[in-house]
């Protein structure tokens, strides 16, 4: 087994607003975080105009974690990879366009409907035209996360972290797929992946979201221990966030949090959402409440999927209405 890469920590951009609820009101999960200038580019792109994600792209500059939560969410579209096409061929040479193409082939193979290699490949033309850019990437690692072996996500991983060592969403894709090796025996606090984590967030600065990975890799074990029969869907009901590691990491998880509130990265809502579905677990109405208040509508679809016995969007209302009162 190759030894896992070295990560480093994220910076985070400044500021946000508290009672951010620039909502999704399709009682649907919103990709876009609410970004409303991503949420102008992908209607747009949708009715075939470029013209706003070409502008979008082209300010996000070298802020790559915001450059890939935008193509990440663009390439969601069902005709992305057509507009993306038609816009090479009006702009031949373009690193957003080449981009936007090979993240949607990437989701594309991911729904079946790709074969792999190609998508793989539009990766390593974009890649090729933006040596530095992470972003295509991002796209290799999407497919290795689900379709590729672990030692495949591992050299994806370090060529990322090459390019931006401080890339939030890969440090998420690595984390859930390495929560996936087997425990080989170890107890239930015990794994590798809660090391990589707690390492990831002792070499962060301060102000870093990867702080909240050792939360992440909590509930990505959680997930593959209730997909493998091992573990019953409550986490209440194995006690998986009331051990002393988990105490102790939702402890400084929600003290970071309280000292750094004000962080407008563009993934931030993840976290949050991360820390509100640990703190709800772990019976802790009180703190839970005030994360859900910041997060508003923004749920997003991980962790509350790891509540395989409901829809996760209605298991993100039901512990927001618990926490809340409601």
């Amino acid at each position: 087994m190759p030894p896992l890469p070295p990560v480093l920590g994220a910076r985070r951009a400044p500021t946000d607003q508290p009672g951010d609820t620039a909502p999704d009101d399709r009682g649907a999960f919103d990709d876009t975080l609410g970004d409303a200038a991503l949420h102008t580019a992908r209607a747009a792109l949708a009715q075939g105009r470029r013209q706003a994600a070409r502008s979008l792209l082209l300010h996000t500059g070298d802020d790559w974690d915001r450059r890939g939560h935008c193509l990440t969410v663009l390439a969601q579209e069902p005709y992305a990879a057509a507009w993306a096409d038609d816009w090479l061929h009006a702009e031949p040479g373009s690193a957003d366009a080449a981009t936007l193409y090979a993240l949607a082939q990437v989701q594309r193979a991911l729904r079946g409907k790709e074969e792999p290699d190609r998508a793989r490949a539009a990766c390593a033309d974009a890649a090729a035209l933006a040596p530095a850019d992470p972003t295509p990437w991002l796209g290799l690692l999407l497919l290795a996360r689900t379709l590729g072996p672990e030692h495949e996500a591992l050299g994806v991983f370090a060529e990322l972290r090459r390019r931006h060592p401080e890339h939030h969403h890969a440090h998420h894709l690595l984390l859930a797929r390495l929560a996936e090796r087997p425990s080989a025996g170890r107890g239930a606090e015990d794994h590798e992946v809660y090391d990589l984590a707690e390492l990831a967030a002792a070499e962060a600065p301060a102000d870093s979201p990867l702080a909240l990975l050792p939360v992440v890799a909590h509930a990505e074990r959680h997930r593959v221990l209730v997909a493998a029969g091992l573990a019953p869907a409550d986490p209440a009901a194995r006690g998986h966030w009331s051990g002393p590691r988990a105490r102790r990491i939702l402890r400084a998880g929600f003290d970071w949090w309280l000292e750094w509130e004000h962080d407008e990265h563009p993934r931030r809502h993840v976290d949050l959402n991360h820390l509100a579905f640990a703190l709800s677990c772990a019976g802790r109405p009180a703190e839970a409440a005030a994360l859900f208040q910041r997060i508003g509508r923004h749920a997003t679809p991980a962790p509350w999927s790891c509540l395989h016995h409901r829809d996760p969007l209605a298991a993100f209302h039901a512990a927001r209405a618990r926490a809340l009162g409601h």
